[in-house]
C-alpha cells in the first residue's frame, strides 16, 4: 500500500502500421497498455507511455501510389485518423513516436552506423521469399503450403543487394539470457517457443536493407539502400526517449524499458531481433516482453469478406467508453486468445456494469437520501454482524489486485473487484437496510450499515480507475466526494470520507440496460459493413441432423464449475494436457485434447465447467476424471468459461 515515489516506469505498444482503419485488435493492445500505465501513476510512479506508428517499407510505399498520394501525405492523414481514436478512447499515452519523424530518423542512422562500425553488419546479396504484407523473408523450408507461414498470404521471389546483421554472433547470448531472466517474455509459452523453433535450430543472418524501394530511413553512406523495417521500427523505443540525440536525459531516466506490450505474431521480432540489437549497441535490455493473444471472432479471425471486423469508434459511439474498455480487460484473458461476440458485449455491460455496479450504486444513494437527508453517517460503534466480512473482502481483492496487475492480468483483476461489488450487494440484502429504519432503536446500526456500502464503493471506484476512465469520478460525484477520496493511499483509510458527506440528491444510472436483441443486430450490422457488389458474402452453412434427446437424457449430465489449479502437458502426446481442477468438494485429474489451443500457463486459474459424472477412463496411461466443456468452429477451439464469481462445484443447469 506504500506509495512508490520517484520509481519511474515505461510502457510501449508496438508502433502500428498504417495500413488501414485500426481495430478492436488494435485497440485491445492500447488500452491494455493504458491501463498498466494509469495504475503506476495512481501507485505514485513517474511513468512513461509510448506508442505510435511505422510508416516506411514497401507496402506503403505502394498504398500511396495506389491512393494517388505521396508517401507521406498517406501516412499523415492516417496517423490523424489513429490519433483521434486514441483519443476517443482517452488513452493516457505520453508520447506518439512517428518514424518519419527526423528525432527518429537520425537516431535509427546513427544505430545503422554503430553495427558498421562494430562490425555487427556486412553487404551481401540475398535471394529468398518475401511477404510484402508482413515486410518479412522466409526461406523455402519455412513456408506453409507455398505461402507466408504469419498471415498465409502469397509471398513472391527477391533477390537483390543486401546488408546483413551477424545475428549467429548474439544467439548463444541471448539464449542464456533466457536462462537467467526466467520472467523476460510472458507468457512462458511464447519464450518456448521462441527457442524450439528460432534459436535451438539456429539463427540466420538478418537482411536489414533493401534496395527494390526507396520510402525509408537511407543507409549512411550509401543512399541506394533503406534501412529494413526491424532496425527502423524497433529502434523507436529508444529514439522516442532522444538516444544519442543532444538530449537524451529521458532514455537515463526511463531506460529500460518495464515492459514492452506487443501481439504474439511479432514475438520472434521484439524477443530474439530486439534484444539482439539492444546487446549489439552494450544497451541493457527490456525488463519484459508480454505476448498478448489474439481477439477472434466465432468465425475465426476477423475479415472483411467475412463480415465480422470490428472498429473500436463504433462500439465508444454507442455503448460508451467505460463499456468498451471494461468488455475488452474483462472478457478477454490477457496473454490467451479470446472470442469477441455482440451477444457477449451486451451481457457484460448489462450484467456486470447496469445490474452489478450501476445498481449497486443506485440503491446506495437512493438510501442515503430516504434514511438520512442525503448525507453519509459515520462509521458509528454499532455493527452489524456481516460488516467484518465486508472489511474482509475489500482487504483481500486489494491484495491480489497488486499482484496480478504486476502480473498483467487483467482478466483476474476485474473479476476479483466484481467479487467485492458483488458482496456489496449480498450486503445489503443480508444487512436489510429497509428493516432497520423501521426502528428508531436500529438507526445507528442502519447508519453503519449506509458508511460501510459508501466506503465500499469508494473503495471500488479507486481500484476501477486504471480501467475505466469515466465511471469512477461517477461515483464519487455521486457520493458527494472529491478527487483526493480516489488516490491509492486512501484504499484503507476508514477516514477518507468526511463528515457531512452530502450525496447527489437523485442518482443518474450510468450504465442504463440495453435492450438484447436490437442492440446485437445493431452491432452485427456494424460489423458487416456497408455492402456493396463487391462485398464477400460467406455461404450459409447447413445445420447438421442432430438427434434429439429429452430432458430426462439431459439430467443425467452433471455438469459443475471448478478452477484449474495446475496444468502439464503429457509426454509424447500432442494434443492432450493435464489438467488439476479443484471441484469444491474434491480435487481432480481430467485429461483434456486441447494442446493445440491452449498452453498450460494460460489454463491456470481458469474457471471452467467439467463434466462430473462421466466414467473415468486411462487416456495415455493417465487417469482422466471427467470432462472439459469447449467449443469449436472451424478449428477454433474456445473453453467454455462462466461467471468467476460462481463457487467450485456449483451445478450449472
Amino acid at each position: 500500500m506504500s506509495n512508490e515515489n520517484n520509481k519511474s516506469f515505461y510502457i510501449t505498444t508496438p508502433i502500428y502500421y498504417p495500413s488501414g482503419k485500426f481495430h478492436i485488435g488494435t485497440a485491445y493492445t492500447t488500452v491494455a497498455s493504458d491501463a498498466m500505465a494509469r495504475y503506476k501513476r495512481l501507485r505514485g510512479y513517474d511513468v512513461r507511455f509510448l506508442t505510435g506508428m511505422d510508416e516506411h517499407g514497401q507496402k506503403i510505399q505502394e498504398k500511396a501510389q495506389e491512393a494517388g498520394l505521396a508517401p507521406q501525405e498517406y501516412v499523415d492523414g492516417i496517423a490523424e485518423a489513429a490519433k483521434k481514436v486514441w483519443d476517443l478512447m482517452d488513452i493516457s499515452h505520453d508520447d506518439f513516436i512517428r518514424t518519419t519523424e527526423t528525432r527518429h530518423k537520425e537516431g535509427v542512422k546513427k544505430i545503422f552506423q554503430t553495427f558498421l562500425d562494430n562490425g555487427d553488419i556486412y553487404k551481401g546479396e540475398y535471394e529468398g521469399w518475401y511477404c510484402t504484407p508482413d515486410e518479412t523473408f522466409f526461406t523455402e523450408s519455412q513456408l506453409e503450403n507455398g505461402n507466408c507461414p504469419d498471415c498465409g498470404r502469397a509471398v513472391h521471389k527477391v533477390k537483390e543487394e543486401s546488408y546483413f546483421f551477424n545475428m549467429k554472433k548474439y544467439a548463444d547470448r541471448l539464449i542464456q539470457y533466457y536462462e537467467d531472466n526466467l520472467e523476460f517474455i510472458e507468457p512462458e509459452s511464447r519464450k518456448n517457443e521462441m527457442i524450439n523453433n528460432f534459436l535451438k535450430p539456429g539463427l540466420e543472418d538478418l537482411s536489414v536493407s533493401r534496395t527494390s524501394f526507396d520510402w525509408g530511413v537511407k543507409v549512411p553512406g550509401d543512399d541506394k539502400h533503406v534501412i529494413y523495417v526491424w532496425v527502423d521500427a524497433l529502434s523507436n523505443y529508444i529514439t522516442s526517449l532522444g538516444y544519442r540525440s543532444d538530449d537524451d536525459s529521458l532514455f537515463n531516466k526511463f531506460w529500460p524499458a518495464d515492459v514492452h506490450v506487443v501481439g504474439k505474431d511479432i514475438v520472434r521480432f521484439h524477443t530474439i531481433y530486439w534484444p539482439i540489437f539492444l546487446m549489439a549497441l552494450n544497451l541493457p535490455l527490456p525488463k519484459k516482453i508480454f505476448a498478448h493473444g489474439f481477439i477472434m471472432m466465432k468465425d475465426g479471425k476477423m475479415s472483411k469478406s467475412k463480415g465480422n471486423v470490428v472498429q473500436p469508434e463504433m462500439l465508444v459511439e454507442r455503448y460508451g467508453l467505460d463499456a468498451t474498455r471494461y468488455f475488452l480487460l474483462r472478457e478477454l484473458p490477457f496473454g490467451a486468445d479470446g472470442v469477441f461476440s455482440p451477444e457477449a458485449f451486451v451481457e457484460r455491460t448489462n450484467f456486470d456494469l447496469a445490474n452489478d455496479l450501476g445498481n449497486l450504486l443506485n440503491r446506495t444513494v437512493s438510501m442515503m437520501n430516504k434514511y438520512f437527508d442525503g448525507v453519509i453517517p459515520v462509521e458509528g460503534n454499532e455493527p452489524t454482524e456481516f460488516d467484518a466480512a465486508l472489511q474482509q473482502q475489500a482487504k483481500d481483492v486489494i491484495e491480489k489486485y497488486e499482484v496480478n496487475m504486476d502480473r498483467m492480468q487483467f482478466s483476474m483483476v476485474l473479476s476479483d473487484v466484481w467479487s467485492l461489488i458483488s458482496r456489496s450487494n449480498k450486503y445489503i440484502d443480508e444487512t436489510q437496510p429497509w428493516v432497520l429504519a423501521k426502528s428508531e432503536d436500529d438507526k445507528a446500526k442502519l447508519g453503519s450499515v449506509m458508511w460501510h456500502l459508501a466506503e465500499s464503493l469508494r473503495q471500488t471506484a479507486v481500484l476501477l480507475q486504471p480501467f475505466l476512465t469515466n465511471a469512477p469520478k461517477q461515483i464519487a460525484e455521486q457520493l458527494g466526494l472529491s478527487a483526493d477520496s480516489l488516490s491509492w493511499d486512501s484504499l484503507l483509510d476508514s477516514s477518507t470520507i468526511a463528515v457531512g458527506t452530502k450525496v447527489v440528491e437523485k442518482g443518474v444510472p450510468i450504465f442504463p440496460r440495453l435492450e438484447v436483441e436490437p442492440e446485437v443486430s445493431y452491432i452485427q450490422e456494424q460489423m458487416r459493413g456497408p455492402v456493396s457488389a463487391e462485398t464477400e458474402i460467406p455461404e450459409v452453412e447447413e445445420v447438421p441432423d442432430i438427434p434429439e434427446i429429452t430432458i430426462d437424457d439431459f439430467l443425467k449430465v452433471d455438469l459443475r464449475v471448478a478452477t484449474v489449479l495446475a496444468c502439464e502437458a503429457i509426454p509424447k502426446a500432442d494434443k492432450l494436457l493435464k489438467l488439476q481442477v479443484d471441484l469444491g468438494y474434491e480435487q481432480r485429474q481430467v485429461v483434456s485434447g486441447i494442446a493445440k489451443h491452449y498452453s498450460p500457463e494460460e489454463l491456470v486459474g481458469q474457471k471452467v465447467i467439467v463434466v462430473a459424472n462421466l466414467k473415468p477412463v486411462k487416456l495415455r496411461g493417465e487417469m482422466s476424471q471427467g470432462m472439459i466443456l469447449a467449443g469449436e468452429k472451424d478449428g477454433l477451439l474456445t473453453l467454455a468459461t462462466v461467471d468467476p464469481t460462481l463457487e467450485n462445484g456449483a451445478q450449472v443447469k
